[in-house]
């Protein structure tokens, strides 16, 4: 068996690689800065709107032009349901009730009529006539008399001559229409054709007792 080599033990081989050098020491890491909000944009400003049509306000009806209070009465001469002729110059020497009402066998007209029926004698106590007005004509009069037994003169007044003379042919309006038509109005006149009593925009209810007690103040 060959005999070993003498001679130093071999040593072992280097490495090929330079050790590693010790890391340098990290630095504390630095608070991160809050990041700045973005500015808001600027509002842009809102766009208009356009306009909503306004609504045209409502014209007021026409304003009564007629005789008031102390005015001597417009002079008339019409026919009445029966076609007769009826004027004025008749009525002189007694008080009367003129009353305005917009048309025949309608609800609050055949109402008021028959108030005033309710109430004739009392009327006729004081002398006083009635006298109902409207652009009906005499066979619309003749057949609403008839249907209710009204003791009392209807006139007929197509061409709204009457109606004219008072005042009460106005503009009127119903849900946004406007038309002309009767003012419902009565007026009380004395034996000297003087206007005692005016009413105008009449409501039907307790009105026949209200012009009752003008007449009977009468002197």
């Amino acid at each position: 068996m060959a005999s070993a080599k003498k001679g130093k033990v071999p040593a072992f081989r280097k490495s090929k690689g330079k050790p590693a050098k010790s890391a340098k020491p990290t630095k504390p890491a630095q608070a991160l800065k809050p990041a700045k909000a973005p500015k808001p944009a600027p509002a842009k400003p809102a766009k208009k709107l356009p306009k909503a049509a306004k609504a045209a306000p409502e014209k007021a009806p026409a304003a009564l032009t007629g005789p008031g209070v102390g005015s001597k009465a417009p002079a008339f001469a019409l026919k009445d349901q029966s076609g007769k002729s009826v004027t004025s110059a008749s009525l002189a020497g007694a008080p009367y009730v003129l009353y305005f009402y917009p048309k025949d066998n309608t609800t609050g007209c055949t109402k008021e009529a028959c108030d005033f029926r309710d109430s004739f004698r009392n009327f006729g106590q004081k002398r006083a006539r009635v006298l109902g007005v409207s652009p009906d004509s005499e066979a619309s009069h003749s057949g609403f008399v008839k249907k209710y037994g009204l003791p009392f003169t209807l006139l007929a007044d197509p061409e709204k001559v009457l109606a004219n003379a008072y005042g009460v042919w106005v503009m009127k309006q119903n849900y946004g229409r406007e038309y002309m038509g009767i003012k419902r109005s009565t007026f009380v006149v004395d034996a000297k054709g003087v206007i005692q009593k005016v009413w105008h925009g009449v409501r039907v209810d307790g009105h026949v007792a209200a012009v009752l007690a003008a007449v009977q103040a009468l002197a």
